[in-house]
């Protein structure tokens, strides 16, 4: 039996083969070594860095000014690629990725799911069911930044479960979709199981998935992307006087891109206008507008956030880059008169400039980026608008080593 067993092992992998079906593994191994000029706002250890703490002064200075080193491999990558028979015949793929970021600071080195999703394509159209990047991160003109924050928080940067159905015409393509949230969840009045209120709970109890319309328009030289999105959540079910609180916070969000490319260069531009992008990991989020003394119940106003980018490139060994961000607190449209659930609350915009170099031959690449972040804290307004801003700027220095496979 054991032989047996031994022998299918064996042979499995070349009737795979044969028959064009399985699995093909791919991904990169990657270390990042970063010094920072400031204390900052991220994820995972300082890894994925977002924007500089603001003042914090304590006897001796600003405590938040110390500098920091640190160096870490955990966004190494694994990509298996499936390929399966035809189905309701369309051609049939899949992939399954994951890296070694892990899901919270306390899980860091633990092995993280990216993807997991089936695609379904009949030529002129496909349907994705699966995990992968929301609609609203437009995977064809992301920002090609070093650092594995990729332009956050100037561009959407999530990964959902989704029910997504491409129609394809061509050089066009639209596109609809239905997702849920998991790994980049909305913030909220509920701190049972995070300290920043993020959960999947508000969007589940609205019932209602995230829409998204999407359109694109694609020469092989120049691209054309926009977006169009809804949310709807439920904060809570109970009010503190006992009453079942129904209310829910809708908004709407808005984003496009175009890109020009060659086989040497690009040149990418991107802008977004929003509500409620505290789950794009991007500044945003909501404020309770109005108490009802009576039932305890709340009604909400969402935060409005603009935000853009520019990025480019040129060289194919040798590679030099730029990347230009800006986001911006535009605050709500009612007044805010309880509390708000947002990131960055007391910001009013984000700039970035990150200029990078790499060389690359073979499997292996070598790059270095100089990422400069500046944010305006101050105080918000009774729109959650930010006023009498102060500007603090973290300097970071990036050196990272890959060995694609």
């Amino acid at each position: 039996m054991k032989k047996f067993t031994v022998l299918l092992l064996i042979i499995f992998p070349y009737f795979l083969s044969a028959q064009d079906w399985g699995i093909k593994f791919n991904g990169f191994v990657k270390t990042d070594a970063m010094f920072d000029t400031r204390q900052n706002v991220a994820a995972r250890e300082g890894h994925f860095l977002l924007f500089p703490m603001d003042v914090k002064e304590v006897e001796g200075g600003d405590v938040n000014e110390t500098m920091n080193f640190n160096m870490l491999s955990i966004q190494t990558r694994i990509t298996g690629k499936i390929t399966a028979p035809d189905f309701l015949g369309a051609k049939t793929t899949g992939m399954i990725e994951g890296a070694f970021f892990g899901h919270t600071n306390p899980d860091i080195n633990g092995f993280r799911l990216r993807h997991a999703f089936v695609n379904l394509d009949w030529g002129t159209s496909e349907l994705l069911i699966g995990q992968y990047w929301a609609p609203l991160f437009i995977d064809e003109a992301f920002a090609k930044s070093i650092s594995f924050n990729t332009g956050t928080p100037f561009q959407p940067f999530t990964r959902n479960p989704q029910i997504r159905y491409t129609y394809k015409a061509d050089k066009f393509h639209a596109n609809i979709a239905a997702y849920s949230e998991r790994d980049f969840a909305s913030m909220g009045p509920d701190f049972s199981t995070s300290p920043t209120g993020e959960t999947s709970t508000y969007l589940r109890n609205a019932v209602l998935p995230i829409l998204n319309l999407g359109l694109k328009y694609n020469t092989g030289s120049l691209l054309f992307a926009v977006n169009a999105n809804y949310k709807s959540l439920r904060p809570r079910l109970l009010t503190a006087l006992n009453h079942i609180d129904e209310n829910k916070v809708n908004a709407m969000t808005f984003n496009g891109a175009i890109k020009y490319y060659q086989d040497d260069f690009f040149v990418t531009v991107q802008g977004l206008y929003g509500q409620n992008t505290s789950s794009l990991t991007m500044l945003g989020g909501y404020g309770v507008s109005a108490v009802d003394s009576a039932t305890g119940m709340w009604e909400y106003a969402p935060l409005n956030t603009f935000s853009g980018f520019i990025d480019m490139e040129y060289g194919k060994v040798w590679k030099v880059g730029l990347i230009g961000g800006f986001s911006k607190n535009l605050g709500a449209d009612k007044d805010i008169v309880g509390a708000t659930y947002a990131r960055g609350e007391n910001i009013d915009n984000v700039l970035r400039i990150s200029p990078r170099l790499s060389y690359r031959t073979g499997m292996t690449q070598f790059s270095t980026e100089l990422e400069m972040t500046q944010a305006a804290y101050g105080t918000p307004n009774s729109k959650g608008a930010v006023e009498n801003t102060h500007d603090v700027m973290n300097i970071r220095v990036l050196f990272a080593a890959l060995l694609f496979f």
